[in-house]
Parts: C-alpha cells; sequence; structure tokens
C-alpha cells in the first residue's frame, strides 16, 4: 500500500507540473510539437490517475448523493469533460494529423484555449478536495496539533498567497480566456515565463484553497444534518 501511495504522489506531482508548464502555450518551445507530446504524455498520466482510482468509479452510482458527493462529481465530470476537449482540440492540431477541413483548426484552436483554462481550474478544485489526504501521505500534521504561533503564521501565508492568486488571476486575464472573450493565448515576455509560472501557481493555491474549504463546509453540514 505504502508503495502504491508513494506512485499516486509522483503521478499528481508531475500531473500538477506538466499542467502549469502546458498553461504556458506553445510560446515556451521553439517547436510547437514539444508542447503537443507534454500535452500527450498529460492525458496518459490522467488516465493511469483513472485507473489507480479506479475503485471511485466503480462506486460512482452506488449509494446517497449528498452535498460534498455532488461537489466532486461536479469536479471531477468537469476534468473529464475538459480532457476530452483538449484530446479531440489537440489532435486536430496534432503534426501527425493535418486537417484540411475548413474552420476545423480555428475551432480546434478556440476549443483548446478555453478548455485548458477550465480544466486548470478544475484540476485546482480537484487537489483542494484531496489536500488532507495529499498532506497525509506526506507525513504533514494537522492542525489540531500544531502550535497556534505554527498554525497562525502559515494561514496568514496561505491568505497572502491567495490574495496574490486573485491579483494574479485578474491580471492573467484568465476570466477572458474562460468565457472566449479573448480567443487568441496572451503571454507578457516581459514578464518572464518564470513570473507566468508563479502566477499560475498561484491561481492553483487559491482554488484549491477555496475548494478546500467548500468542502469541509460541506462535509459538516452533511454530519450536521445527520445528526438531527
Amino acid at each position: 500500500m505504502e508503495t502504491k501511495q508513494k506512485i499516486r504522489m509522483a503521478v499528481d506531482c508531475a500531473m500538477t507540473v506538466l499542467s502549469i508548464v502546458l498553461m504556458g502555450g506553445t510560446v515556451l518551445f521553439p517547436d510547437d510539437r514539444v508542447h503537443q507530446v507534454l500535452g500527450m504524455a498529460l492525458l496518459a498520466l490522467w488516465a493511469f490517475h483513472a485507473v489507480l482510482n479506479h475503485r471511485w468509479y466503480g462506486s460512482l452510482f452506488k449509494g446517497k448523493f449528498p452535498p460534498y458527493r455532488v461537489m466532486q462529481l461536479v469536479v471531477n465530470c468537469g476534468i473529464s469533460v475538459c480532457a476530452l476537449l483538449l484530446m479531440i482540440s489537440g489532435l486536430m492540431m496534432a503534426w501527425f494529423l493535418p486537417f484540411s477541413v475548413g474552420g476545423a483548426l480555428g475551432f480546434a484552436r478556440v476549443a483548446h484555449l478555453v478548455g485548458s483554462h477550465w480544466y486548470y481550474l478544475f484540476m485546482c478544485a480537484h487537489l483542494g478536495m484531496h489536500l488532507g489526504m495529499i498532506f497525509s501521505r506526506m507525513g504533514m500534521k494537522g492542525g489540531t496539533e500544531q502550535n497556534e504561533k505554527v498554525l497562525l503564521a502559515k494561514r496568514t501565508l496561505l491568505a497572502l498567497v491567495c490574495g496574490y492568486g486573485v491579483y494574479a488571476f485578474i491580471v492573467r486575464g484568465i476570466a477572458q480566456y474562460l468565457f472566449l472573450r479573448q480567443q487568441f493565448f496572451f503571454l507578457d515576455l516581459e514578464r518572464g515565463y518564470i513570473l507566468f509560472a508563479v502566477d499560475y501557481l498561484a491561481v492553483l493555491v487559491l482554488f484549491a484553497a477555496a475548494s478546500h474549504y467548500a468542502g469541509k463546509a460541506l462535509l459538516a453540514a452533511g454530519n450536521a444534518h445527520r445528526t438531527k
């Protein structure tokens, strides 16, 4: 079991790093094919991730659906839909499958832009809903076992990072991509790719924290309802 957990952690880390790298589009790489190969690698990791968590899919339509489980279902289905959209649109733009159908490449480019940003936010939410399990695998103590000053310092740092995440979300125009108000990806080369990665990492922390605390609230509400 310990080996399986290490494999899961390695896969999750690789998927997170690849996701941030790929959000930079093809600007980072001199050859577009590098971006495409990394995208296919990410989809392969997602397939492996699904195999490692096959029990969840086996119990998908069993039992009741309290609010937390509904939230989990929405997030996971959102990831699956976005992954499918990214796979289809990515193949339509792949160098080894040239398409000559009128408008196909234009559709693929726009679908890839929108799908990638929705996928990223769903991925952030997915990570947030599993933070407790991730910290447990990393051997990190829970908040109740920590010194109050240490806990306060961590929460303050989290608040600062989330605040910067809001700023990065606005400055990077992520909402513009999500709702197709901007149809072309823009990377400010003057700000550099390192700052781009920092900004998207802060956005990841922001949405992961939001989904983590939203999930805790839904679990608490569900438990309170059952005890009545």
